[in-house]
């Protein structure tokens, strides 16, 4: 069995035979009062956020994850198809684990999953893509001295927001994590 003083933030424990990952994590020592340690964890199967406060040296149950690099081949109603690399095994992800990143997948690119058991539990997209831009409105010639920004679709089927000197046909760099154009690929 492992302690609180044992795990830290992105740790994956089995909390009320949930799994969660601790994403704010801090350790206090409150005046005369005993330490404590305050967490803040994300159940992974529902996504909802939980506080929970700690003993010190209390007893915690960390899950044994492993992460695997995938390769995305394709969509499969609920599911999402992705090859082991090492074994070429076909393994089917449900697609609600992408969350927002989803969107953004192209085949053939590496995605990250994690497993329990041989059960995934948590995956995602790469944090930065490049696409190409299948739609926008055409950008007009000394458009770039104010910071505003038009829509786009990308080859994947996603909208984004883009500056006005973007156009159709170039290529851009997206962060998948907030769908935000990060800057065009040459």
């Amino acid at each position: 069995m492992a302690t609180t003083a044992d795990i830290n933030v992105g740790s994956i424990i089995r909390f009320n035979n949930e799994l969660c990952v601790i994403t704010e994590y801090q350790h206090r020592t409150p005046g005369n009062l005993r330490a404590f340690y305050q967490a803040k964890m994300k159940n992974l199967k529902t996504g909802k956020s939980v506080e929970y406060r700690f003993r010190s040296g209390e007893e915690v149950i960390i899950a044994r994850v492993e992460y695997k690099n995938l390769q995305y081949i394709y969509s499969e109603g609920e599911h999402i198809v992705c090859m082991d690399n090492e074994t070429f095994e076909q393994i089917h992800i449900p697609a609600d684990l992408f969350g927002n990143g989803l969107k953004f997948m192209k085949e053939g690119m590496e995605v990250k999953v994690a497993f329990e058991n041989e059960n995934p539990i948590s995956a995602e997209a790469p944090t930065f893509v490049e696409v190409e831009i299948t739609y926008t409105e055409p950008g007009l010639r000394g458009d770039t001295a104010t910071n505003t920004l038009k829509q786009a679709t990308i080859e994947t089927g996603a909208i984004v927001n883009v500056p006005l000197f973007c156009n159709q046909g170039d290529k851009i760099k997206v962060d998948t994590r907030t769908s935000a154009y990060v800057e065009r690929v040459k």
